[in-house]
């Protein structure tokens, strides 16, 4: 349709032509005197340049602009995942920067964002346990409670068993039929007295609910110092050797996957396979909405044809 803005300038050529064709010539020496300046000279081509105006409305009305938008439907099955994450004071050891406590966050928040089906809480352990954010969908929300994290939330230690016994009982309440704990820590079992449930138990009842585990052991080959606030008051300590035995086989006898993080490449490596092994069933449903924007052009095309009619036949009206 745009191809009939070829015919504007033979529409103008044929104008210019017609419009001489009417115009008496004879020949003068100056044609000062006849020099007439009034509102119907100045505006008499007015009328023309209106209809033109219209025209090329019309021709874009008949084009059809229209505006879209895109909207895409998400819906599947997904996968309640808790992801459990030591919060204890060695996780401030510098051989990852600036410490491991802040690695472990973000590589967790790029996790959740890239799963967007899917429910997924937080629980924190050291000391003891504790469910910071119940499974969710609500990201934002989750988001939120990771950025939030820091050593010192609760008494200090590593109870693995307490963790994974805490996150496991998250997912008993859930429907789902894949049931994910990812598990991240840096230290070994460390039982005081007011343990409540050891690693083994832990396990058992994980294996009882069908949950899969998938634990991370983080910390490099060697112990670094750390400083903690013990008390007010700073002092250094060492991290802790990971318990790779115990890791290992609360992955292996629930059908998960033991990692190690030295570095957070690594880490980030380990939860992009994570992210691979555990696919949710998604179904994308992509719709366009389409907006019509003739109807203003058409509108202004009227305007400028009723303008012009009324010009026509009154002010630049001609007399015979």
């Amino acid at each position: 349709m745009l191809s009939l803005f070829a015919f504007v300038p033979a529409l103008i050529w044929w104008y210019v032509k017609k419009y001489n064709s009417r115009q008496a010539a004879f020949k003068v020496s100056t044609a000062f005197s006849f020099t007439v300046s009034s509102f119907k000279n100045i505006f008499r081509h007015l009328p023309f340049i209106l209809r033109l105006l219209a025209l090329s409305c019309i021709i874009l009305a008949l084009a059809r602009p229209r505006q879209h938008t895109d909207e895409q439907l998400r819906k599947g099955e997904g996968i309640d995942i808790v992801l459990a994450i030591d919060v204890s004071g060695s996780m401030l050891s510098q051989d990852f920067q600036p410490n491991r406590l802040e690695v472990a966050k973000e590589v967790a928040e790029e996790f959740i964002r890239n799963r967007p089906i899917d429910r997924i809480g937080l629980v924190i352990f050291s000391g003891e346990s504790y469910t910071l954010c119940p499974i969710t969908t609500d990201k934002n929300t989750l988001l939120e409670q990771v950025n939030g994290l820091r050593s010192g939330m609760l008494q200090d230690g590593t109870l693995i068993g307490e963790g994974l016994a805490t996150a496991v009982d998250r997912l008993s309440k859930g429907q789902a039929k894949s049931k994910v704990v990812i598990l991240l820590t840096d230290g070994k079992e460390e039982a005081p007295e007011t343990r409540l449930i050891d690693p083994l138990t832990a396990l058992e009842i994980a294996k009882a609910q069908g949950v899969k585990v998938y634990t991370i052991g983080m910390s490099a080959q060697n112990a670094i110092p750390v400083e903690e606030n013990v008390k007010g008051r700073k002092q250094e300590t060492t991290s802790d050797f990971l318990d790779e035995q115990l890791l290992r086989r609360i992955a292996a006898e629930t059908g998960g996957e033991y990692f190690r993080a030295r570095d957070k490449l690594s880490l980030e490596n380990i939860y992009q396979q994570i992210d691979k092994m555990e696919k949710s069933k998604i179904e994308i449903q992509s719709l366009r909405h389409y907006q019509e924007k003739f109807i203003p052009l058409l509108l202004v095309a009227l305007a400028l044809l009723f303008v012009e009619l009324v010009l026509r036949f009154t002010v630049l009206r001609k007399f015979p």
